[in-house]
């Protein structure tokens, strides 16, 4: 039997030993990205640069000054518009501010004065930075609201200020982040990533840095450094396809601001995958992850149908693994030795305990769980498990897979894989470096994300008379359409197109 940690404050470690400590939700890719962020911007030092043994510690900042002044300020336009002089402006409005927001010490924003020749230029300053934030329009608390990544002062984590003072709060910043950081770590490349990103992202003298600074002042760290969380790979092929992925995109020719996205959606589509085949794996299922696409026509295909129906297998792989990771206690050797024992429900219950960290030897529970058969602890197990899962981790494939255009109900009465122009054109710049032909992206489309458009990429759909090779052929030739519509093909004959990367081409080729 596999040694096994024991996890902080959870009850039952299953989902965990599955995938990690913890996946979650509600953190979508970009909030997931902007706390790896923080971790990385607190290990700059060697970035990246770990091994599964090492215990990788961040201090993450707040901010509580810069997200107060961008996100619990909204008086600032109003003044700015108001006809008085620049005095009373300043004046009128920190009274405002001052009694409003919650500052937990820092009333005193004299500092800003200094920094802005007069109060509007200070409110133009906000005006621009609120336009660059993630979910300007939800409607999150103030302090879980993020301003765009333009530096290392840009960077906070998601925070609850309340009179007791401020928490990290593990609703949005989740930790799925510093599995990102753990992952990528774990990469064979991940120190080559960590130089770059180090590099580029964290320059303090970068001018929409230096605004947020001017705005922000000194940086506010959170009181304490704190361990990341769990991953229970020290390598794993997708680890290594991530870091490969996001080496790509910094390859490009374009601004890290605009990096940033194609990032973004580049690491929600490989933490999904993460997450599919892990199931897969945990479940006994060999068969690779499938993402059967429709390409939105105007006509209603067979596509439709496949890919909805690939859409719901995917959805159920997770509770399957999380029965089978369970259930598979009873083909151990500990667990049929425990069956000859003395006291055979005692040393299944101890069996159960080490594997998940339940039944708990202290627990407050009446329920005296060494005296239960062993079939009755697995199935009290898997209900509680399953109850669980459902909340939020069993909501991963839905949630993440909407958030990065993989899935819609768009033209449809159920959910199914159709990608967005944004996910079409991350493949574009992490598949292709400057020109490829349209098959060979099609290919390589399927082979690392498992993504099936084509009749070639969908042959086994053929051969099992799921769908005629015609239809999967129109669906080829309506993705096509769009990548010229996108400005990301070029058709040199009747049979030969490229993909062209926007950011990478070079020159001419002839088919």
């Amino acid at each position: 039997m596999r040694q096994r940690i024991d996890i902080d404050r959870v009850d039952f470690a299953v989902d965990e030993h599955i995938w990690g400590h913890r996946l979650y939700d509600e953190q979508l890719p970009h909030l997931a990205v902007l706390e790896f962020l923080g971790v990385l911007g607190s290990n700059l030092d060697s970035p990246l640069v770990a091994t599964p043994s090492d215990k990788v510690r961040y201090r993450p900042q707040h901010q509580i000054r810069l997200r107060g002044l961008l996100f619990n300020n909204p008086f600032v336009e109003t003044i700015s518009e108001r006809s008085i002089t620049d005095d009373e402006k300043w004046r009128e409005w920190n009274t405002l501010f001052v009694q409003d927001a919650t500052k937990l010490g820092d009333e005193d924003m004299g500092y800003l004065r200094k920094a802005f020749s007069n109060f509007d230029h200070f409110a133009k300053a906000i005006e621009l930075l609120r336009s660059s934030a993630f979910e300007t329009r939800s409607n999150k608390r103030w302090s879980s609201k993020f301003v765009f990544p333009f530096g290392p002062d840009a960077m906070f984590e998601d925070l609850r200020i309340d009179s007791g003072g401020a928490s990290n709060d593990r609703r949005f910043f989740a930790r799925s982040g510093e599995l990102l950081y753990l992952m990528l770590s774990r990469a064979a490349r991940g120190p080559e990533l960590g130089a770059q990103l180090s590099q580029r992202l964290y320059n303090r003298a970068a001018p929409m840095n230096r605004l947020v600074r001017a705005l922000q002042g000194e940086p506010q760290l959170a009181s304490n450094s704190r361990d990341v969380g769990y991953l229970p790979h020290a390598s794993h092929p997708r680890f290594d396809l991530l870091c490969e992925d996001w080496l790509a995109i910094l390859a490009k020719d374009m601004p890290i601001y605009d990096a940033l996205e194609h990032l973004i959606t580049s690491a929600g589509l490989n933490l999904l995958l993460y997450f599919l085949e892990q199931a897969k794996v945990q479940a006994g299922d060999a068969e690779p992850v499938e993402f059967v696409c429709e390409i939105v026509s105007k006509e209603r295909t067979k596509v439709r149908a496949l890919s909805g129906d690939s859409y719901q297998l995917n959805q159920g792989l997770s509770l399957k693994a999380v029965r089978a990771s369970i259930e598979q206690t009873r083909l151990l050797p500990e667990w049929e030795a425990a069956s000859k024992s003395d006291y055979p429900d005692a040393e299944r219950a101890s069996v159960m305990r080490e594997l998940f960290q339940w039944p708990s030897s202290d627990s407050d529970d009446e329920t005296d769980y060494t005296r239960m058969s062993g079939d009755k602890l697995i199935e009290k197990l898997v209900d509680m498990a399953l109850s669980r899962h459902e909340q939020h981790v069993g909501k991963i494939h839905a949630s993440w897979s909407r958030a990065i255009g993989l899935s819609s109900r768009r033209l449809a009465r159920r959910t199914r894989y159709a990608p967005n122009d944004r996910l079409i054109k991350t493949l574009v710049v992490t598949i292709v470096d400057d020109r490829m032909q349209f098959d060979e992206f099609l290919a390589e489309a399927k082979r690392r994300y498992g993504i099936v458009i084509g009749d070639a990429e969908g042959s086994r759909l053929v051969a099992d008379k799921k769908v005629d090779q015609e239809v999967l052929s129109e669906n080829r030739a309506n993705l096509e359409a769009r990548l010229v519509g996108l400005g990301l093909v070029r058709r040199l004959s009747d049979s030969c197109s490229f993909v062209e990367n926007p950011f990478g081409f070079k020159g001419e080729e002839n088919c």
